[in-house]
């Protein structure tokens, strides 16, 4: 498990409160996609996000900030 991956788990458990607190009856249906596809890629490493993009034309770039090294 990396950090990127916790990263996307930890966005879906805080959208996934968030549908909580405000009720599951009264949440859109729409709120459950993103918290189904930030778990799916989370756990997989597969992210449905990063496909679509790059096949829209978007380039995949490393990313821009440097963490230091241990």
């Amino acid at each position: 498990m990396n950090a990127l991956r916790m990263v996307f788990l930890s966005i879906a458990g805080v959208v996934l409160l968030g549908v909580w607190l405000t009720g599951f009856d009264k949440a859109h249906w729409v709120l459950y996609i993103p918290v189904g596809l930030l778990s799916l890629a989370g756990i997989t490493g597969v992210c449905p996000g990063l496909i679509f993009w790059n096949k829209a034309g978007f380039k995949n770039e490393p990313l821009a900030c440097d963490l230091p090294k241990r």
